[in-house]
């Protein structure tokens, strides 16, 4: 397919799709919080079920945060995350539904109808969420920046160190920096739109 069948310009296409990759390195230049907030300022408006929104993005700048998390990640996760200029905690506010009235004035009842069922509310709230640290990868691309996803760590011993009151959950550990000429492995093969898209 010609990247002239879509409306975003090509050179974005190449940023946030084709010449992006996940990182694995980075060079030591800082992440700035304006960055962090233009990130999610920008990826907040992308869907969620009633506007749900609930996705938090919980950064750990100092040492000290680093090596909390350091013993919950898997082994090969460990030092990557230690060098890393930023690393984010992607988590779901199993709370959310408490700011539906004001996320979704037109159906404030959904507070306390539909999302007063806790495990309705951590399963929709974890679709969603998930959702959600997609989009910000994709904004994390969009500022320039490189982002390293990791699903290899303790999720339960996350939620314990960083959200000991329970209301958030861990759904994805981020390294976020600018890459390097090694930050990068070989991209792997993707499916073909042929053998993934169906029309019925």
């Amino acid at each position: 397919m010609s990247p002239t069948a879509l409306a975003l310009d090509p050179a974005a296409q190449d940023l946030l799709f084709r010449e992006a990759h996940t990182a694995h390195s980075f060079s030591d230049e800082p992440v700035t919080d304006e960055q962090v907030h233009a990130v999610y300022d920008l990826v907040k408006y992308a869907p969620t079920a009633y506007n749900q929104s609930p996705l938090r993005v919980t950064l750990l700048r100092t040492p000290e945060a680093r090596g909390r998390l350091l013993p919950l990640l898997s082994e090969g996760n460990r030092a990557k995350t230690a060098e890393a200029p930023l690393t984010a905690i992607l988590s779901v506010d199993l709370e959310f539904h408490q700011r539906l009235p004001e996320l979704l004035p037109a159906r404030p009842q959904l507070k306390d109808t539909v999302y007063a069922d806790p495990d309705l509310r951590r399963a929709h709230g974890s679709f969603n969420a998930t959702l959600q640290a997609g989009y910000f990868l994709l904004g994390v691309r969009a500022a320039g920046l490189a982002a390293g996803p990791m699903s290899g760590f303790d999720a339960e011993g996350v939620d314990k160190e960083f959200f000991g009151d329970g209301r958030q959950h861990a759904l994805l550990v981020v390294n976020i920096g600018h890459p390097h000429a090694d930050s990068y492995r070989p991209r792997n093969p993707r499916l073909p739109a042929e053998e993934a898209v169906t029309s019925l």
